[in-house]
């Protein structure tokens, strides 16, 4: 129902122009953020009618919310304008370096090179960061729908195979990583020279496509009125690796996104609006996923245990797209004796698929709220996105599967 549900808030969205007596209603129903969190409450809510208060009780304390947690803390301080001044500083420097006409070279480097930087500050700090950066430079203008969904199928697609090239930043992998052994060396010569080529392919194709558009978009001009002074700039910088570095402990890095609340609101002469709602929206969607997706193992993992080596990539790819590529891999782990080419296609299979919808991967929603307002009704069309999506995910297949 929840998937369901997915697909239909445009038709929420209109039923709150249409019958405005209830317009707030319909207008909560047609958020995509808030989809997974109401279809959690109506399992819980069921759970205590059927299995009575403790069970219910039970089950969700079982439940790991440290992912919702983290992404919010994240999504917060890397939207902050000293983290976004210093990333759009790195982005306009590597694009003046590329002398094309317009945003053509920025609109490049900010799909090519954003993705892999989230290999480093996770990803969804890598999604949050390029999303903010591309709606102000890009999606700002009034560009295409053609353009709006690629580049949001792209980089949807780029940060899932971008945060493999080391094993603490894509939650696929990190669910896997500590327990079958693989270290930075492994994901680099295993994985992450494959998605780097893919991501650089799938932002060159965007760009080559849309080429005569993005040409006569403005170029990014540095603004010096606004600049964050250095020392301000890096204690930014501080808290964000602090929280990564803390990413599996929500007593530590929730600490420290306090006490940044507490400097962001000290110096609030060079910081710009908190994406608070935002980031909540986003969290409460994962954990709505994280709910929901705990009552899934009874169907996914017989599903995935009789693949073959072979077919269990792309048994992963299409599976990711109607559960979270995190909650297969997962699944996959709890089971001993796998071979390594089993272990490695579901993995590559998992990242391979986290484009194709909003749910595909953890920090797509993060993506949605921060872009969606330039698309039509305030809502992306899954269908759309799922066919944006497609093409690199294609090109990302061939690279894990052929290379």
């Amino acid at each position: 129902m929840a998937i369901l549900h997915t697909f239909s808030t445009k038709f929420f969205e209109r039923l709150a122009r249409t019958r405005p007596t209830h317009a707030g209603v319909w207008h909560l129903l047609g958020e995509v953020e808030v989809v997974f969190g109401f279809w959690a409450l109506v399992l819980v809510v069921a759970m205590f009618a059927i299995d009575g208060a403790e069970a219910a009780t039970h089950y969700i304390e079982s439940r790991n919310l440290t992912e919702p947690m983290f992404v919010f803390a994240i999504m917060v301080i890397a939207g902050t304008r000293p983290v976004l001044q210093t990333a759009r500083a790195g982005v306009r420097l590597l694009a003046f370096a590329i002398p094309l006409p317009g945003s053509i070279g920025f609109y490049f480097i900010v799909l090519a090179t954003v993705p892999l930087l989230g290999s480093f500050i996770t990803e969804p700090a890598a999604m949050t960061v390029a999303a903010l950066i591309l709606a102000k430079r890009i999606f700002a203008h009034n560009i295409s729908a053609r353009l709006k969904y690629t580049t949001l199928g792209v980089l949807f697609v780029n940060i899932s195979i971008g945060g493999t090239l080391t094993p603490f930043a894509a939650p696929p992998v990190l669910m896997v990583a500590g327990k079958w052994g693989w270290s930075m060396a492994f994901m680099l010569s295993t994985f992450g020279w494959k998605a780097a080529i893919a991501v650089v392919v799938n932002a060159l194709l965007a760009t080559l496509l849309f080429r005569k558009e993005l040409a006569e978009l403005p170029q990014a001009a540095s603004d010096r009125s606004n600049a964050v002074p250095l020392p301000i700039v890096a204690v930014h910088l501080a808290f964000l690796a602090g929280v990564v570095f803390f990413a599996h402990h929500s007593t530590i890095f929730m600490g420290l996104f306090l006490f940044f609340l507490g400097i962001s609101n000290a110096y609030k002469h060079h910081q710009g609006r908190l994406i608070l709602r935002e980031g909540l929206l986003v969290a409460f969607f994962l954990a709505g996923l994280v709910v929901l997706g705990g009552q899934q193992q009874w169907w996914l993992q017989p599903v995935l245990m009789s693949m073959s080596s072979d077919a269990v990539f792309y048994g992963a790819t299409a599976l990711t797209a109607f559960t979270d590529n995190a909650a297969l891999t997962y699944l996959g782990s709890l089971v001993e004796g796998l071979s390594e080419g089993f272990k490695y296609a579901l993995v590559a299979g998992a990242v391979t698929g986290g484009g194709l919808t909003i749910i595909a991967n953890a920090p797509n929603p993060a993506g949605v709220s921060i872009l969606r307002r330039y698309f039509d009704d305030e809502a992306v069309n899954p269908l759309g996105l799922f066919l944006a999506a497609l093409p690199p995910t294609i090109i990302a297949a061939l690279a894990f599967r052929y290379l």
